[in-house]
């Protein structure tokens, strides 16, 4: 745009700007009262430019209260999409009878354990993907598991369980057969996990099906008041055990909204 400068103006900038005072040095009009050509029309930055740089004023706000009390292990951030990778479990009714039982008692002792909605072993930490990554990660990880055939595996020890902050604890139930196989899983997400220069899973991890939480650290107060209970009625159950052996048929994949399937051969 010759001749015209693209300039944002705050809707507090003054017109007395640059006007001089007397005695400030101020240059002296021409001849005859003519004054310097006034300077060149400036135009408004349009919207979808002062977009492309936010106030961070503007920017969201975590509010715990509408998610349970949990707290980000990250901040929240334009662009980058939390993701998460995991085996999927498909609860029966059989299982959500077993699963009252065990909350009527856990909550005995922490009234504030709250049931999970859904079921899942994790393959990996919860990681962040910048969008433009979402879809070669996803290409990358079809082709970590498509090698993979499905396996049995059982969860029948309870255990408890706390995040790496310490923010939330979880009742759950570690697998005790199929150990291997979820290993086998993790080394290739790790694999595609470094690809992007993006945290692997833990070291020495302890795969299980998280069956409630709540917030803060009170793992102690479980293990030293429940624990023990609860695993005798998992093991007294009728059918627990055809109930906890369970067939690994795919892996999934949460990224943001995006959700993405990988079944196993």
């Amino acid at each position: 745009m010759s001749g015209v400068l693209l300039v944002g103006y705050s809707s507090s900038s003054s017109s007395s700007e640059g006007e001089d005072e007397p005695g400030s040095g101020a240059e002296p009009k021409e001849r005859g009262g003519r004054g310097r050509p006034p300077p060149p029309p400036r135009l408004p930055l349009p919207d979808s430019v002062l977009n492309m740089f936010p106030d961070p004023e503007d920017e969201p706000v975590d509010d715990a209260e509408k998610h349970g009390g949990r707290v980000r292990t990250f901040p929240h951030e334009r662009g980058i999409w939390a993701t998460h990778v995991w085996v999927p479990y498909e609860a029966k009714e059989d299982f959500f009878d077993l699963l009252d039982i065990l909350m009527t008692q856990a909550q005995k002792v922490l009234p504030r354990l709250v049931k999970m909605k859904e079921f899942h072993i994790s393959l990996s930490q919860s990681v962040v993907l910048r969008y433009h990554w979402i879809t070669p990660f996803m290409q990358s990880l079809k082709g970590r598991m498509a090698p993979f055939y499905r396996f049995l595996f059982t969860a029948n020890q309870v255990k408890v369980y706390t995040n790496q902050e310490k923010t939330r604890t979880f009742l759950g139930l570690e697998v005790t057969a199929g150990h291997s196989h979820f290993l086998d899983l993790v080394s290739e997400v790790d694999r595609v996990m470094e690809e992007f220069d993006l945290a692997t899973f833990y070291k020495e991890p302890s795969f299980h099906i998280s069956l409630a939480w709540c917030v803060g650290d009170a793992r102690s107060r479980l293990e030293e008041g429940v624990v023990r209970e609860l695993q005798e009625t998992v093991n007294s159950f009728d059918d627990s055990a055809p109930l906890l052996r369970v067939r690994a048929e795919q892996v999934r994949c949460k990224s943001g909204n995006k959700f993405f399937s990988f079944p196993l051969k």
